[in-house]
């Protein structure tokens, strides 16, 4: 809960400090240490710590990204402790948090506050504090730098804000503890946990399971398949599982090992020549470990397919590949990138059936080599056949608030990507891969699939995701309250998947959600499960509250700073067609007496937000997490349109049609 809770923290771009700073204090590996008070902390590796009155500041590598954390000592409330703590790190700045919201006391913290405060995009910048409460002591913590540094050291930025804990506080631990078994009683416990949290959420419908000593115990659903239907999830309901899909391609991948068909420090282009990269010097470099590792340098750039036009083959993945660049050094950084993973599931088909077309290749080797060994029934790559018969249908909330049905046009998008994240299952068909992990290797029928060898390989660190959690390949491997959790999650537009396997108890869940609120619940769950297996302490529960909170207040503050319907002047100003240098296409049409824009797979009705620094954004305002802003400009005399993410951006120019 502590990495989700630190990682949702990032900021950027703040003015030089104005305290008188000590000398800087370099750390070549992840070191613990103490504010002066007795804070706990790790300073991440590479980076610096200087100590200036009474913060202690924390700098990357590059400069350009610090977390100050600040003692401020007695406040009335978290807002006068988040000012306090600018006022002594950078009293010029001139900051009003848009957006102020509680999350449950944790980590020895009697009171946790996260403020989130308005930039304008001029700046390429996001600012953040959080503001911690011992007793009557705050402590704020202060997050600045670029953008596109806080995105690639999120990992760094959340071992420092989730390591701080309040002087003398001891860690739970149930290391060395021997885990109940999953009796009714605590099943209940347990699925009772996720029916509130689902409907204290707002999620329509979960599937879930429940696994323990290796066997599964309870398997089915809560809630519904859709919003205003009375048919009920079930344990064959399914869901798209989004990036649970990598784990199972990286099983494929351990299974063609035992095959003989590749190595795991075997090069990539020794078994697929035409695999390249943005640079030689990595392309040359990349092993078959390396495709899934998240450690290769290269940054998410989720919205290259995002916003291309449909029907892509599978090759795209090896196209896009091609013109993508490292922006850290290979093994440095945790950097998860889609494409990575979904040119490992191709590979693995293509050794499979190399006379077949690389994307049939993959369907069919992960239908014959694991699905089929498996017993998954219900799980597929087929659109059609997710989307009929008993399946969950997405959800996420509007522009108003309100928990809203969704189509699933949408997240067509990853069927070019689909090994790093298009399969549909259900908690039945996910049930048995947990078991796969939790057996080393042997099926649910008591037949091996894969050699324990090269099932573990998978769960080898490559990478640091934060305290206490590494990343392996396509699975995270982590130490929560002493007690080892091999996991991973899901994310798609309206579906959110996560599983867990705890190895030393041999008790393992699977939880699929419909909703783009399920994962709030995902974190307290695996609390919840420590709590009734080793008897801890009682807070997963009070965890619930606070996030459906907060997910309704960030709606809010979206929906305050917008002009809904957009501003016609504005809007009327646009051009009707405008296309990037990648070929990307963006169209504003009439539509219901309204002005709709149309970019690759999103689409939805145009809003405007009239940002800080003067400049004015195109935004898209149909329910999901995900949609178009776009800011509105001219360049050599043509209207332009410029959507980026925290690494890259993409500048539409407006053409005749």
């Amino acid at each position: 809960m502590k990495l989700a809770f630190a990682l949702a923290l990032l900021a950027l771009p703040l003015p030089a400090l104005p305290l008188p700073a000590m000398a800087q204090v370099a750390a070549t590996a992840d070191t613990p240490g103490n504010t002066a008070s007795g804070i706990a902390f790790i300073q991440p590796r590479d980076w610096t710590r200087t100590t200036a009155g009474n913060a202690t500041i924390f700098a990357a590598p590059e400069g350009t990204l610090k977390i100050a954390v600040v003692e401020v000592g007695a406040a009335t409330d978290a807002s006068a402790a988040a000012k306090a703590g600018w006022s002594a790190f950078s009293p010029q700045s001139n900051r009003r948090p848009r957006l102020v919201t509680p999350a449950a006391p944790g980590d020895g913290w009697d009171e946790r506050v996260s403020l989130a405060y308005e930039t304008a995009p001029s700046e390429r910048a996001a600012v953040s504090a959080l503001a911690l409460r011992k007793g009557t002591a705050w402590t704020v913590v202060i997050t600045e730098g670029s953008e596109a540094v806080a995105n690639k050291r999120s990992a760094a930025t959340g071992t420092i804000v989730g390591s701080l804990r309040p002087a003398g506080y001891q860690r739970e631990t149930f290391a060395g503890k021997t885990a109940h078994r999953l009796t009714p009683e605590r099943i209940t416990l347990l699925r009772d946990f996720v029916a509130d949290a689902a409907k204290t959420l707002e999620v329509p419908g979960v599937g879930l399971a429940l696994i323990d000593n290796g066997k599964v115990v309870w398997q089915g659903g809560i809630g519904v398949r859709a919003l205003g239907s009375t048919q009920p999830v079930t344990a064959h309901t399914k869901f798209m599982i989004a990036s649970n899909t990598k784990g199972m391609a990286t099983l494929l991948l351990s299974v063609l090992a035992d095959e003989g068909k590749l190595r795991w420090d075997q090069k990539v282009t020794e078994l697929y020549p035409q695999f390249r990269l943005g640079s030689d010097e990595v392309t040359r470099s990349v092993e078959v470990r390396h495709l899934v590792c998240a450690c290769t340098g290269l940054p998410r750039k989720d919205y290259a397919f995002i916003l291309a036009d449909g029907g892509a083959p599978a090759s795209d993945t090896f196209t896009q590949l091609a013109v993508t660049q490292p922006t850290s050094k290979f093994g440095e950084l945790f950097q998860y990138n889609n494409l990575m993973a979904s040119a490992a599931g191709y590979l693995g088909g293509h050794l499979a059936y190399p006379d077949m077309e690389i994307g049939a290749a993959f369907d069919r080797a992960m239908q014959t080599r694991i699905f089929t060994p498996l017993g998954m029934r219900d799980t597929t790559f087929d659109l059609k056949i997710g989307e009929s018969g008993d399946w969950a249908q997405p959800h996420s909330y509007d522009i108003d608030g309100r928990m809203t049905l969704m189509t699933n046009g949408f997240n067509h998008l990853i069927v070019p990507h689909r090994p790093a994240g298009g399969a549909w299952s259900s908690a039945a068909d996910m049930t048995r891969y947990v078991q796969l992990e939790l057996s080393k290797g042997i099926g649910p029928n008591g037949k091996r699939i894969v050699s324990e060898a090269n099932i573990l390989e998978r769960r080898k660190h490559n990478v640091s995701l934060g305290e206490d959690a590494w990343y392996g390949m396509g699975l995270m491997d982590r130490t929560e309250s002493g007690v080892n959790v091999v996991t991973h999650g899901g994310t798609l537009q309206g579906y959110h998947s996560n599983f867990y396997a705890l190895p030393e108890s041999g008790i393992g869940a699977v939880i699929l959600t419909n909703s783009d609120t399920g994962p709030a619940m995902f974190a307290p769950f695996l609390r919840r499960i420590l709590e009734v297996v080793y008897d801890g302490k009682p807070e997963a529960v009070q965890a619930i509250a606070p996030a459906a909170a907060r997910q309704k207040a960030s709606v809010a503050a979206r929906r305050a700073r917008l002009t809904v319907p957009g501003d016609a002047a504005v809007l009327n100003g646009l051009a009707s067609a405008y296309r990037s240098p990648e070929g990307l296409n963006l169209t504003v049409r009439d539509r219901d007496g309204a002005k709709w824009v149309t970019a690759g797979f999103i689409e939805g009705p145009a809003a405007t937000r009239k940002n800080t620094d003067g400049s004015v954004s195109l935004v898209t305002v149909a329910p999901g997490s995900i949609g178009v802003d776009a800011l509105i400009g001219t360049a050599g005399g043509k209207r332009t349109l410029s959507i980026r993410d925290s690494q890259h951006e993409y500048l539409y120019t407006e053409v005749a049609q």
